[in-house]
């Protein structure tokens, strides 16, 4: 239990997300004798009266966890973490948590600090991307300026040219570097400069990318790593200037090169492979940095379970009626891309497949690929199943942008180039009268 003068020590955690990383957090604070509160929607407003400031809930420091990359308002996010980086000590502040969303930016930050990166190319037009992509092999790695979780990364066949954009991401190439068996990086959790945890990530058979999310396997790497790779991992996330971050390297040539930066890294793979969670270790820093203080110890102790339960300081949930998923059409007009170019095509909505289905010639168009898994379709008319080649595409709806696993067909013979299944359909209501394609749907000009 702390000192009394410290009881009342209220701290915050910023996240508008249920993710099981902010509720260890906020457990472990409360585990270490301190109060805390989660800063969501259903509870932080802030006043200004006669020139009095008010905030709700009323706290003494802040840990934030906005997930900047999922957001679909962004700009909205930073201006919410900047007014309380003004009121109160913050761990990840909104500009280092900025430049780490953008991989691009994370990587020009650290070369500019002689931290090795692999090469990369961003070029705002096709032209100058491509008459840059030759230096790469032939092979690179493409990528979303912004994405998380591996999504908006592939690997592409640098004989054929890549578009600077995603969809309506930014998007830029990156050097490929292969490695001899089974793909594998590295991830270091690092807090306040301390090497909390370490696991090496082994990617899934037929794919390149290790994320967890994907189905990489994870191996404990904290007393194995060389002391080298774990001052690299520090050395980053003091450059980019965060608190606590996940930290993604990868071996080659006897030179620890830095892939990425996360500084809402994921907890489960980390204790997975350690049997250590980061979370008291957070909570730890924000007590200090508060004013608190903690038992070393006893935030060791914590750091053996990763207790994400529901925390005691949830906000109760508002009686109004929660938002309505927004509402497409049984025929919907949408932006599908690769990594080649967009194209605008009318899109079935099937709430009966799993999977959305692309035809091959509009794949083979945008660039989409490569081939991850050939999967076995079935349907009512077909006693055996078909195989098809399956392939990652993004394809916007009403201005949201998805990146989906979907597979590749001949619908030729088929009216719509694009079937929406229930990968895309979850997150709306689908109004089956309502058809893009007719032309009482269009609005008046």
């Amino acid at each position: 239990m702390p000192a009394d003068s410290h009881a009342d020590l209220t701290v915050g955690v910023l996240g508008l997300h249920s993710s099981k990383e902010t509720k260890a957090i906020l457990n472990a604070i409360e585990a270490l004798g301190y109060d805390a509160e989660w800063l969501r929607r259903e509870n932080i407003a802030v006043s200004i009266t006669d020139g009095e400031l008010t905030v709700e809930p009323d706290i003494d420091v802040i840990a934030n966890r906005l997930l900047l990359s999922t957001s679909t308002h962004p700009a909205d996010e930073i201006g919410l973490a900047r007014l309380f980086e003004n009121l109160y000590p913050m761990l990840n502040r909104p500009a280092p948590v900025t430049t780490a969303m953008h991989k691009f930016a994370t990587a020009a930050a650290l070369a500019d600090a002689d931290i090795p990166v692999p090469n990369a190319l961003l070029a705002l037009s096709s032209e100058r991307l491509n008459t840059g992509r030759e230096r790469f092999g032939e092979q690179g790695v493409y990528k979303t300026a912004i994405g998380t979780h591996g999504g908006g990364a592939w690997v592409v066949d640098l004989a054929e040219p890549v578009n600077p954009r995603v969809g309506d991401r930014q998007a830029f190439l990156q050097q490929f570097i292969e490695r001899d068996g089974r793909p594998r990086d590295t991830r270091v959790y690092i807090v306040d400069g301390e090497h909390i945890g370490s696991m090496y990530r082994y990617a899934p058979d037929g794919e390149w990318r290790t994320n967890v999310s994907f189905g990489g396997k994870v191996e404990d790497a904290t007393d194995d790593l060389p002391a080298a790779a774990v001052e690299t991992a520090r050395r980053a996330a003091d450059v980019i200037g965060l608190d606590y971050a996940g930290v993604d390297l990868i071996e080659t040539d006897g030179e620890w090169q830095v892939l990425e930066i996360n500084p809402t890294a994921g907890f489960r793979g980390l204790f997975k492979a350690t049997g250590r969670s980061p979370a008291p270790y957070i909570a730890a820093l924000a007590i200090e940095r508060g004013g608190g203080s903690v038992d070393p110890d006893r935030v060791a102790e914590l750091a053996e379970t990763l207790d994400d339960s529901k925390p005691a300081c949830m906000p109760r949930q508002p009686s109004l009626e929660p938002n309505e998923p927004a509402v497409i059409g049984y025929i919907e007009e949408v932006v599908v891309s690769g990594t080649r170019g967009s194209r605008l095509v009318m899109a079935k909505s099937d709430t009966g497949a799993t999977r959305t289905s692309i035809d091959s010639h509009l794949a083979t168009d945008i660039g989409s690929g490569p081939i991850k898994d050939i999967i076995t379709v079935r349907s009512g008319s077909l006693k055996q199943g078909k195989s098809r080649p399956v392939v990652d595409i993004v394809v916007g709806v009403g201005g949201t942008q998805h990146t989906v696993t979907a597979s590749v067909e001949d619908r030729s013979h088929m009216d719509f180039p694009l079937l929406l299944g229930r990968d895309i359909l979850e997150h709306y209501h689908v109004d089956v009268t309502r058809r893009a394609d007719s032309a009482d749907d269009r609005p008046e000009e």
